[in-house]
This record gives C-alpha cells, sequence and structure tokens, in this order.
C-alpha cells in the first residue's frame, strides 16, 4: 500500500511539474511555434527561428522552439498542444509563423491572457494579446521579376505553395508577373511565365512537384520562382539536372543553398521578429495588426549577395529601383482574389495595364 501511495504521489508531482514548468525545471520565456515543414527550411519557419534566437541571445533571454506533431500535416490540434506545451514552460510571449496557425491562436491566446503572441504573416485577430506581422511581399515579388527579365531571362516559372489560398505567397507571385512585366515593357521583349500552385499545398518537397519543375526547365523555362518553404528542395534538385537552369529564392537569401539561385524575394523576417519583440521587452506591445514593407526595410533582394549572383543587372540599377518603391513612387499592385490564381484573370490585368508583351500559362 505504502508502494502505491508512493508511486501515485510521485506520478502526481510529475504531472504538475509538466502543467506549470516549476518543480526547478527551465522555464523558457520566448517560444517560436513553427508553421507547417521544418524548423531549418530555408525559409520562413527558419527566418522566424533567427530572428527570436538573435534576440534572445543578444539579451540573455531564455528561448526554445516547438514543432506541431505530424510536420506538414499538422492540424489545429497539433498547433494547440504546442503553443500549450510553450505556456506550460513558461512562455512569457509566443511568436507564431504562419497563417494556419490563427485557429490555434485564438484559442491558446483566449485561455492564457497574460501571454504574448506575434503572429507572423498574420493579421489583426481582435485578441487584446495579438499583434498580427504581415509583409507587402508583392514589392519584393515585383523586384525579383524584375530581376530576372533585366538578368536577360525570357521565360520564367513561378511555383507557389498553399494551394492559392495563402495571401503571401499569392502577393509574391503576382508581384513577380507585375516585375518581370514591367522589365520586358522597358527592354521591348516578349516573355513567358509558367504560373502554378500545383504540388505545393503543404509547403513541402515531393517527388510530384520536382517532377513538374524537371519538366518545367526540359522544356525551355530558365528560371524558377520557388515560393514555399521546403519546396525550394525540389525545385533545386530538378535545377541540378539542367545546366543552365536557374532559380529565384523566397524569404531569405537562398543563394547559400545553391549556386543556381539568382535572386531572393526577401521579407525581414528576422528584422520584424526582433522589433516586435522588443516592442514587447519595452513594454511597448500593441495588440492589433502591422503592415511592413520597403518603406520599414522590410521587403527586397539581399544586397549582400547581389553582385555574386547577378552578372548583368548592377546594384545600383537595383537600389534606383528600391528607392522608387520605397519612396512610393512606384506601387505594386497587391489584388490577390481567388480568381487572380488563373491564367484569364493575370492575363487580363496584364492587358488592362499596358503589358501586352506577357503571356501567362498557368497550369
Amino acid at each position: 500500500m505504502k508502494k502505491f501511495l508512493s508511486a501515485l504521489i510521485a506520478a502526481v508531482m510529475i504531472l504538475g511539474c509538466l502543467a506549470v514548468a516549476s518543480c526547478g525545471g527551465k522555464t523558457y520565456e520566448i517560444a517560436v511555434v513553427t508553421d507547417v515543414g521544418q524548423l531549418m527550411d530555408k525559409g520562413f519557419n527558419q527566418g522566424t527561428y533567427e530572428g527570436a534566437k538573435e534576440y534572445a541571445e543578444a539579451n540573455k533571454i531564455t528561448y526554445k522552439y516547438y514543432q506541431p506533431a505530424n510536420g506538414s500535416n499538422a492540424n489545429d490540434e497539433d498547433r494547440i498542444a504546442a503553443m500549450n506545451m510553450a505556456v506550460n514552460n513558461g512562455a512569457k510571449v509566443i511568436v507564431t509563423p504562419g497563417y494556419l496557425q490563427e485557429n490555434a491562436i485564438k484559442t491558446v491566446a483566449a485561455a492564457h491572457p497574460e501571454v504574448k503572441f506575434i503572429f507572423i504573416d498574420g493579421w489583426n485577430l481582435g485578441l487584446d494579446n495579438v499583434v498580427g506581422v504581415s509583409y507587402k511581399e508583392q514589392e519584393s515579388g515585383y523586384l525579383a521579376g524584375y530581376a530576372a527579365v533585366m538578368e536577360g531571362y525570357t521565360k520564367l516559372g513561378y511555383t507557389g505553395g498553399g494551394g492559392g489560398s495563402n495571401p503571401a505567397c499569392n502577393r509574391y507571385g503576382f508581384g513577380f508577373v507585375q516585375g518581370a512585366a514591367a522589365a520586358a515593357k522597358a527592354k521591348n521583349a516578349n516573355i513567358t511565365v509558367k504560373y502554378s500552385y500545383q504540388n505545393g499545398t503543404n509547403f513541402s518537397a515531393s517527388d510530384a512537384l520536382q517532377s513538374q519543375i524537371s519538366g518545367w526547365y526540359q522544356n525551355g523555362t530558365e528560371v524558377v520562382f520557388s515560393c514555399g518553404g521546403s519546396m525550394f528542395d525540389s525545385v533545386k534538385a530538378a535545377a541540378s539536372t539542367f545546366e543552365n537552369a536557374r532559380i529565384v529564392g523566397v524569404d531569405v537569401d537562398q543563394s547559400y543553398e545553391s549556386d543556381r539561385v539568382i535572386t531572393s524575394a526577401t521579407k525581414g523576417l528576422a528584422t520584424s521578429v526582433k522589433l516586435m519583440l522588443a516592442k514587447f521587452y519595452e513594454n511597448k506591445f500593441e495588440a492589433g495588426g502591422v503592415v511592413l514593407g520597403a518603406s520599414d526595410d522590410a521587403t527586397g533582394l539581399p544586397e549582400e549577395t547581389f553582385a555574386k549572383t547577378m552578372k548583368t543587372w548592377k546594384l545600383d540599377e537595383y537600389k534606383a529601383l528600391y528607392a522608387q518603391i520605397k519612396d512610393g513612387t512606384l506601387v505594386p499592385a497587391d489584388e490577390t482574389p481567388t480568381d487572380a490564381n488563373s491564367a484569364e484573370w493575370l492575363n487580363k490585368w496584364l492587358t488592362d495595364n499596358g503589358y501586352t508583351n506577357v503571356t501567362i500559362d498557368f497550369e
């Protein structure tokens, strides 16, 4: 009987420790709950985590990342469990990248008003302890498309994540088409853009995606904008089998991952995470939603590796174009209705806006 009672008491103590992160266990003030895919995805999750890590280490604050169960197939229950684990481990602020986090944040944030949430790629959820941070991805997409055509490419491709339902990927893709069209008009060139949301619903690498992009390269596509986390691995693998195949990366500078990358449409993930964490620790946290763009140095192309990856278009020329977006002289359109994910809508928009030198080939 004594052994049974001892075992029961021990079990209760363990459960208590798990619930409140006490009993001498280490607590982690800053938590990152990742989106679908892997932490080090060479893109969205990684850029967000690195921002939290840099801020935490610079300010000697404990931090930890939590990856929801089931990887690319994670659901709301998996995300809620990961967020609750972060709360139980003492999180004061939770950084949650990815629009799929919405329902989980609503559930956990409502239950824990004492914990603040930074919803990256998110929006105003109407909760006093949540700030949504979104970006003008159309600006980075525009610059990447412009750069590709100025570099001399006329047969472009875009493969986007989220199956056409992800606002960020939609803005990237639409901006890419706009920039490519503007550069083609400036050069009096004709271009084609293969455009697809196939095989990227979960933002993951897959044999199907690699096969699709290999087909593009084999049939003449010169450069593909890979827009969706670990999808990059499939595009890189496809490009590796064709000598002249090139890639445009996304979210972070992906030229470090492949010498086939000519540039990357980036957004200041690490920068914005550090900015939001600083506001929290300076007691300046404001719930609601913020939209960051070139005027905040939160969109653009990577300048550090520009000269290494770009052979024709010069850094000074890029800076001049970027300055126009930054000061509002040039404003890429941000329309992303559902039907924007069709050749009919995109081709009509291009024609209506005077771009008759671009053909969209939608898959």
